[in-house]
């Protein structure tokens, strides 16, 4: 069956998070590099990027991003999609506050928050579906973090795209059965 929606991870596939890192990073009064660090460790170790707040003894408190915070490809990428008849979303593990800055971009948007369950759960990428109101093979999941976001959505019965930007799109490997891209352009 084709294709008839295409969902979207948010930070780092459609969000350069980088001016948020380096502001939690701020706030915590701690060097950036030491919050990247420990950030890329519990994700190494296979824990959420929170853990890092708690190793740090603080408590994170997300601002939200910006409509600059999106990537130059994110909203040409989006309005040519729609322009095809796809339906298009915008889910991730991120919270309520993240999800404004794609809102006006896309058929629906929800949050690890708002649902109560984050990628890699199966359940996850089932509200994902529901969202979209399509069965699991006609949606695309295109995502940075291939443990987060591709081999989940895989699993689930997805297709799946691996965008290649972040520090985790740039090392991890493209699964076989997922497609590799370097822009979201290339999707259109």
């Amino acid at each position: 069956m084709a294709v008839t929606a295409i969902v979207f991870d948010v930070g780092e596939t459609l969000v350069d998070e980088t001016k948020d890192w380096e502001a939690a990073a701020d706030e915590c009064g701690v060097p950036r590099f030491t919050l990247m660090a420990l950030v890329g460790a519990a994700i190494e170790r296979g824990e959420s990027h929170r853990r890092a707040f708690e190793w740090l003894g603080v408590e994170h408190v997300p601002h939200g991003f910006a409509e600059g915070d999106l990537y130059p490809d994110a909203l040409p990428c989006l309005r040519a999609l729609r322009e095809q008849g796809l339906r298009v979303g915008a889910v991730g593990n991120m919270g309520v506050v993240h999800e404004d800055v794609v809102r006006p971009h896309v058929d629906f948007v929800a949050s690890s928050e708002r649902w109560g369950v984050e990628k890699p759960s199966p359940g996850f990428f089932a509200r994902v579906c529901e969202a979209a109101g399509r069965d699991p093979h006609e949606v695309v999941y295109v995502g940075d973090r291939v443990d987060n976001d591709v081999a989940p959505a895989l699993a689930f019965g997805m297709q799946a795209v691996h965008v290649r930007r972040g520090p985790w799109g740039r090392l991890h490997e493209t699964p076989p059965g997922a497609r590799s891209i370097e822009s979201l352009l290339e999707l259109t």
